[in-house]
């Protein structure tokens, strides 16, 4: 490797460079020289991330450059940094790196289409980095590494140091930066493994729209007739769970690329929340997590090294890294062809979303441009009620262009392939968060095997109030008062009439800053007071 290539000038390769370990020499490294490592009773390599158990999205910045400022959504999720500020940061990461006894570089892939992959180095100081990073890209075959050459795009990886909060645009000790004209992304003051798997989706998100294809933060499968299907949904709308078919082969399970010619999965692994795993309610989950496989910060017996799933004294945010090979219907390669049905996953804490609907295309666009969800909020006095979120197209932390952009090529995406769109609500029905009752799991399994097997694309359908939503008359294994909210809600009229409108407002509310660059169509799409 040269020291002279552009993207790591400055760090010095003569140290003791590992390069392209396998998983038993990382285990070896850092269990040696990464304290509170260990090896789990499956298998897996038990690692700490340190201060930082989750992304900091305050932290992310993208450098203002000539050849892109015209391309980025600027704003909240992507603030600027200049290009001496970046400069500053990279030459800190660098001299950081030159201190170090051992630097661990890896080289993989980011797609499995050849025609739009990416060539991505990481260098990093720590084992359970490159470990991680081994997981989460595309392992090249040997010949694919000896003829590798120049990276595509780097990560230099200085976690463990902190910035300088005196560097301009700077606000914390942590920084995750990238520049798209140095093909470079700097991190420091986190050594949080997440922040490399997102800042390489982010780069997608910007490079694949640019070439005239689609990034998609989203799930996806295939049947067995190769009818392929994506799945959008925010954290505990069931994305994962639901797209977990033993009857159709998962291409992967949350960052996707759509071309002219059909899908393909980013990532050559998965990074799956652990937070009360067991093998009874996700086998595939757990039983993925054995030798290669990475943990983070999760509880174990230092006896037995059994792993506490439910011990949530670390963080919440427990999570593990493997690859995608090791869920057992996993299709390798993992391309697919153009996708017949997408699904927008919500869990509507208000109890007023229908469990399902067939949207138009205008109502998709809006729908996924909004990316709603609930959660749930609680207060000290142990009162709950929903809180809506919104995060545009399914995934605003890692968007670069504007929402309307990825939105416009949806739209043009389900146009030329006749595509089916279903909203499915996985919350709650006959009343809000505390009255009503969580959608059961097998009447939303049961939906999406209606939406597969076709007999949704037939149904008899029913316009439904102030969403103008088509929700069907009659589903299979789903009592038909469950499809219809305003029919299963156990309270009054006039409740139901106020929390929809409640609802309703806060998605007008949200769409504001959309409006602008979105067309009337799309703005008609959403509710209507």
């Amino acid at each position: 490797m040269s020291a002279t290539n552009v993207q790591t000038e400055g760090i010095d390769f003569a140290a003791k460079i590992r390069r392209n370990l396998s998983p038993a020499q990382l285990y070896e490294d850092a269990l040696r020289y990464e304290p509170d490592t260990a090896i789990s009773s499956t298998g897996a390599l038990i690692a700490r991330s340190g201060r930082k158990t989750g992304r900091s999205p305050r932290d992310k910045r993208v450098v203002e450059e000539a050849s892109t400022v015209d391309d980025v959504w600027w704003g909240p999720v992507n603030k600027k940094l200049s290009e001496e500020a970046f400069a500053i940061n990279y030459e800190r990461a660098a001299n950081y790196l030159n201190t170090r006894e051992r630097l661990y570089v890896f080289d993989g892939y980011a797609g499995w289409d050849p025609k739009y992959r990416i060539k991505v180095r990481v260098i990093c100081a720590r084992a359970y980095h490159a470990l991680f990073m081994n997981n989460m890209l595309i392992r090249p075959t040997q010949q694919e590494l000896a003829d590798f050459g120049e990276p595509d795009f780097t990560i230099v990886n200085a976690g463990q140091f902190p910035a300088n909060r005196f560097t301009k645009g700077m606000t914390s000790p942590t920084s995750v930066a990238i520049s798209f004209e140095r093909r470079q992304m700097v991190i420091l003051g986190t050594e949080y493994a997440g922040e490399m798997k997102k800042g390489i989706f982010t780069v997608m998100h910007y490079l694949m729209p640019k070439a005239g294809v689609l990034s998609l933060h989203s799930s996806c499968n295939e049947g067995p007739d190769g009818d392929v299907s994506l799945f959008f949904g925010l954290s505990g709308t069931g994305k994962t769970t639901l797209s977990a078919d033993p009857q159709r082969p998962l291409i992967g399970d949350d960052e996707h690329v759509w071309t002219e010619n059909g899908v393909f999965n980013i990532e050559g692994g998965c990074y799956a929340k652990t937070i009360d795993l067991s093998a009874e309610k996700e086998p595939e989950i757990f039983n993925a997590i054995r030798f290669g496989s990475v943990l983070e910060n999760v509880v174990f017996d230092q006896s037995t090294r059994s792993v506490d799933y439910t011990d949530k004294s670390i963080t919440e945010n427990t999570r593990c890294a493997y690859p995608i090979e090791y869920i057992p219907n996993a299709k390798i390669p993992c391309v697919g062809g153009n996708p017949k049905n997408i699904v927008l996953l919500t869990c509507d804490a208000f109890g007023v979303l229908p469990p399902v609907a067939k949207l138009t295309p205008a109502q998709a666009m809006y729908h996924f441009i909004s990316g709603y969800t609930a959660k749930i909020a609680g207060t000290e006095e142990g009162v709950t009620e929903p809180e809506a979120t919104f995060s545009a197209c399914f995934g605003q932390p890692f968007l670069v262009w504007h929402p309307v952009k990825y939105a416009q090529m949806l739209a043009q995406k389900m146009q030329e392939h006749n595509v089916n769109v279903w909203l499915v609500n996985t919350g709650w029905n006959g009343g809000a968060y505390g009255i009503g009752k969580r959608i059961s799991l097998k009447y939303s399994r049961a939906i999406i095997d209606a939406i597969h097997s076709g007999e949704l694309e037939k149904a008899e359908y029913a316009s439904y109030g102030v969403f103008n939503l088509q929700i069907p008359k009659a589903v299979s294994n789903v009592p038909a008062k469950v499809l219809d909210p305003s029919q299963a809600w156990e309270g009054s009229a006039e409740e139901f009439g106020d929390t929809i409108t409640k609802l309703a407002r806060l998605f007008q509310a949200n769409f504001k800053e959309y409006a602008d660059k979105a067309t009337p169509e799309i703005i008609a799409a959403g509710p209507q007071l």
